[in-house]
């Protein structure tokens, strides 16, 4: 299968590479820095500045991960100028070449994120639940999902991926994480009642390659562990799994000071849960938060 990726030298897409090549697929990777492509997804993924020097090949399935990390820094206007262009913009851009294609793939699977939702309270938040908020990250979820699905106008299965919080060993909201929590200055964001829909990055490449492999997938799919935990929950199991105390909670209105717009990202959450792929039958390896840490710590 040949399969064309966004965002493919990010830490989904990384793995993504690793896994795929493993089972003999033919990767493309779209980016800004080409010649960077192989040393970062392995050696027999291509790397590509245009998509038009994709025109005359066929193409199988497209994945687009494409996306500056939106927790990194403030929300300047021009931090989400930034943010808006690297998955809105670029969306559109990406479904613009695949309708003038010749030769379309089958399925473009793009992702999105359960902030999609805006903050859900103790709102349990399934595929067909309506979005909660209409704060800035939902806003960009939202267009960003509504470009994606221009595609099913030509043809184009689109499989919409919700993702929570993706625990890795290597990148990620764990990895900016740990440091702070050896040192043993980690604690609770506010009150510490949000919820945090998170989900190991094993599970995360295994869930995108069975929805690849399902043919009548279609529409949203909540990418995250099956048993959510509030904020506090996860504070405690990290600094279990690290054998340090978590006593310095940051208060709500320092974040807010801190971060501005941004801290409502920490400060809510979503109890999203994954519906329609355990109805599809996908068997998560890890349901429960503190198995997950310590596998992903003797890493």
């Amino acid at each position: 299968m040949h399969i064309l990726l966004t965002g493919g030298t990010g830490l989904i897409g990384r793995a993504l590479c690793a896994n795929w090549a493993d089972k003999g697929h033919r990767l493309t990777v779209w980016s800004r820095d080409p010649a960077k492509v192989a040393s970062l997804c392995g050696p027999t993924v291509r790397g590509i500045a245009r998509l038009e020097e994709l025109d005359s090949e066929p193409l199988d399935a497209v994945v687009n991960l494409a996306g500056a990390p939106i927790a990194d820094r403030p929300w300047t206007d021009k931090r989400k100028a930034l943010l808006w262009a690297s998955r809105v913009t670029l969306t559109e851009q990406l479904v613009t070449w695949l309708e003038q294609r010749e030769q379309r793939p089958a399925l473009l699977l793009s992702g999105s994120a359960v902030g999609w939702y805006g903050d859900g309270g103790d709102c349990e938040l399934r595929e067909d639940i309506p979005p909660q908020g209409r704060d800035f990250a939902a806003r960009l979820c939202a267009a960003w999902e509504v470009a994606a699905m221009r595609a099913q106008a030509f043809g184009m299965r689109v499989v919409l991926l919700r993702t929570g919080l993706v625990l890795a060993a290597d990148g990620g909201l764990l990895a900016r994480m740990l440091t702070p929590f050896r040192f043993g200055l980690g604690g609770r964001l506010g009150n510490g009642q949000q919820w945090m829909p998170w989900i190991h990055i094993a599970d995360q490449i295994e869930l995108i390659d069975f929805l690849l492999q399902q043919g009548d997938a279609h529409g949203p799919y909540n990418a995250c562990a099956p048993l959510p935990v509030r904020n506090a929950e996860f504070t405690r199991a990290l600094g279990q799994a690290l054998s340090r105390p978590t006593f310095l909670p940051a208060p709500a209105v320092v974040l807010r000071a801190a971060l501005g717009e941004m801290a409502g990202l920490l400060l809510g959450g979503q109890r999203a849960l994954p519906s329609r792929v355990l109805d599809a039958d996908f068997s998560f390896r890890f349901t429960h938060l503190d198995v997950a840490l310590t596998d992903l710590l003797a890493h």
